[in-house]
């Protein structure tokens, strides 16, 4: 089998780069950990053989940067990333020694078990280090453990999901790098949504890829907001009683012509509106806002009652929906949406990238690795995601508990 890495140091999402000039601009002495966590560990397991082939990848990346075409592109593309960075980014390597991964068996044979994987460094250089590992690790998987599955009327699942979606009027981004099948999926996925782009022309839109690599190549807008790191460092950092305060101000200072996008649900949807509603004139200035966890169908209702105490009218925000979407999902959010007066958008990931049947049994699924890696630490403290959704809360229990405490959460 060939080595399984990623297409260039464009194969990843474009808000590791928004956020990697960000921490270089402001954090550029911090030291950070990174943790794997495989939400399916009950049920998922890697072979010996994965993980050796996953450990023989990462020796690798060194080999990845950016060429000076790529340099060009990006400077015209994503004109908000000063000649600084980019410089910066032309100089960067990847370097291997910061990632530690291990085997654990979990049987006698020693054949089967866990991994877990830690990537350790200046936060500026570890943060790139989230997508690729997850796709080089998913892609792999997929070549020698779950290997119940083919590429077979894949392409047109991929047109007929881009054309549905654009039939109903959604506005949409590709957002499937960390978790997908493998590159050459993503890659024909695009494609595919692109010409069903072209033969429904009138309705709906596709916005572009948050793959930079393939935005390149397929002529398309790269696409990005913030992650939860963001907002997870800095509360580490500067404390939690100002962290959406300060997230969102160094993140304008930052990006002042870009697309302005908040994320929500960091430490829950409520402690965000507790501070964003204090503020109708940052509001006003940010274009809308990002809906990452809970019960989707909840937040738009919550958003407009937070606006228009404001005096803002939800026809003037945007809600970029983004939480384990599928077609079903984001119509209904959609419907809600218009009835609201929100400009709706989806970014839609695995159901795009990682949908695929068993070739023995094509009634069922063969699933996507459920799979998140998060910043862990910065400079030695815990960080903590408290999410909308009970099962991606992560990070140290003691700081949960008092970040929880300090924004009036319930405990359990």
């Amino acid at each position: 089998m060939s080595l399984i890495l990623p297409k260039s140091i464009l194969d990843t999402d474009l808000y590791k780069f928004t956020m990697q000039n960000a921490v270089l601009r402001n954090f550029p002495d911090v030291h950070a950990v990174y943790r794997f966590t495989n939400r399916s560990k009950d049920t998922t397991f890697f072979t010996r053989e994965c993980f050796e082939r996953f450990q023989t990848a990462i020796s690798q990346f060194n080999q990845i940067k950016l060429t000076p075409s790529e340099r060009d592109w990006l400077a015209e593309t994503c004109p908000y990333f000063p000649s600084e960075y980019l410089g910066y980014l032309e100089n960067y390597r990847f370097k291997p020694e910061q990632v530690h991964a291990e085997f654990v068996p979990i049987d006698n044979s020693g054949s089967k078990g866990h991994i877990e994987i830690t990537a350790e460094g200046p936060w500026v250089e570890t943060i790139l280090w989230e997508v690729p590992l997850m796709a080089c690790l998913s892609e792999i998987y997929f070549t020698t453990v779950d290997t119940d599955w083919s590429y077979e009327g894949q392409e047109g699942i991929a047109y007929q999901k881009g054309k549905t979606l654009l039939e109903a009027g959604c506005v949409f981004s590709e957002f499937g790098t960390r978790r997908r099948r493998s590159f050459h999926t993503q890659d024909f996925l695009v494609r595919e949504l692109i010409r069903a782009s072209r033969d429904v022309p009138n309705s709906g839109k596709l916005t572009g890829t948050s793959n930079v690599f393939l935005a390149k190549k397929y002529c398309i807008t790269p696409i990005g907001t913030v992650a939860h790191e963001w907002f997870m460092g800095i509360g580490a950092l500067r404390g939690y009683e100002k962290v959406h305060d300060l997230a969102l101000e160094i993140w304008e200072t930052a990006y002042p012509n870009a697309i302005l996008l908040a994320l929500t649900d960091t430490f829950s949807t409520n402690a965000f509106f507790q501070t964003f509603s204090k503020n109708p004139e940052r509001a006003k200035r940010w274009h809308g806002l990002r809906q990452d966890s809970g019960d989707p169908l909840a937040f738009a209702p919550k958003a407009k009652e937070v606006y228009e105490k404001m005096g803002i009218h939800p026809r003037e925000k945007m809600i970029i929906y983004s939480d384990a979407l599928n077609l079903d999902k984001a119509l209904k959010l959609k419907k809600q949406a218009d009835e609201i007066g929100f400009k709706a958008s989806f970014g839609i990931g695995t159901y795009l990238s990682n949908d695929f049947a068993r070739v023995s049994d094509p009634s069922s699924k063969s699933p996507a690795l459920n799979m998140v890696i998060k910043l862990a630490e910065v400079n030695g403290k815990p960080c903590v995601k408290i999410s909308d959704d009970l099962t991606k809360n992560t990070g140290n229990q003691q700081v949960v508990n008092e970040v929880k405490k300090l924004f009036g959460l319930p405990s359990a």
